[in-house]
């Protein structure tokens, strides 16, 4: 069988479990419970297909143990937020209040459920894109290894700093000035594990993509190829994610025009001089 076509089916039965558990439970954060966990096992089908196949496997295996990695880490971080204990994402909620209950189950199964599941599928093909160009492992494939572990400390790191801080936050009765985070990563930008969790999985894309130049493709055929359509979905995703986000903090905290304006959303950079303190100085 097609590894492909087993990891569809696979995804086919996610689909289904996460749409009826939200019927029955009237929680709709069934995706965010197996996001870590699916993309681990659509991999290594493919780093296992190989294996069966004879091929050179050594590239697959690093991917497998990349994505297992990420996994492991995203699943604890979920985990101690209490992500496994029935608590829905707050934005759902929100969500769920303006909109009337057609519409939001509409919502629920179209972007929730099936959007999500799909672009968890297409995240995963560059792994199998590289069992498609089997060839040996490369300089590239370690530096970008390398570079998808760089990022997955630097997302490790941007968790924790928001933890501690949330941990502060309530230990002192849930009122710590300016109501967010403004240290730390995040002195630099406003989501940095929002950037590393999307960097990563751009590294891993790269990783395919040199599957196929190592097999004899072209470069141009080979580095941009259809399997960059999950990077770049799930970057749209998290940018639309991140504006929704935003739109809440804005409203909650009135000091977080101001942080907006200094720091980059995204992309970790040196934060901007404040207009006001600029003035000031003047």
């Amino acid at each position: 069988m097609d590894p492909l076509l087993l990891v569809v089916i696979v995804a086919a039965a996610t689909c289904a479990f996460c749409w009826v558990a939200s019927l029955v439970t009237k929680d709709t954060s069934w995706v965010d419970r197996i996001w870590s966990i699916v993309p681990v096992v659509y991999v290594w089908v493919f780093a296992v297909a190989a294996i069966v196949q004879g091929a050179d496997v050594v590239r697959l295996i690093v991917m497998a143990l990349l994505a297992t990695a990420w996994g492991a880490r995203l699943t604890f971080n979920f985990a101690r937020k209490g992500g496994y204990t029935g608590m829905e994402d707050y934005r759902w909620a929100i969500l769920r209040a303006r909109m009337k209950p057609w519409q939001f189950q509409v919502f629920n199964l179209a972007f929730i459920v099936l959007y999500q599941n799909a672009l968890l599928v297409l995240i995963t093909l560059p792994a199998y894109y590289a069992y498609l160009h089997p060839a040996g492992f490369t300089g590239w494939d370690a530096a970008f290894a390398a570079l998808f572990v760089a990022f997955l400390v630097g997302e490790f790191i941007a968790d924790q700093q928001q933890w501690e801080f949330h941990r502060a936050k309530k230990a002192a009765g849930g009122a710590l000035e300016p109501g967010f985070l403004t240290t730390g990563l995040f002195a630099y930008s406003r989501h940095p594990n929002f950037f590393f969790e999307q960097a990563q999985w751009w590294a891993f894309y790269a990783i395919g993509a040199t599957a196929a130049v190592a097999s004899g493709l072209g470069l141009w055929g080979a580095a941009i190829n259809w399997t960059i359509a999950g990077a770049a979905l799930l970057t749209v995703l998290f940018i639309g994610s991140t504006i929704f986000t935003e739109s809440i903090s804005s409203a909650k905290y009135p000091a977080y025009a101001a942080y907006k304006r200094s720091t980059s959303m995204l992309i970790p950079l040196p934060p901007r001089r404040r207009a006001d303190e600029a003035h000031a100085r003047a």
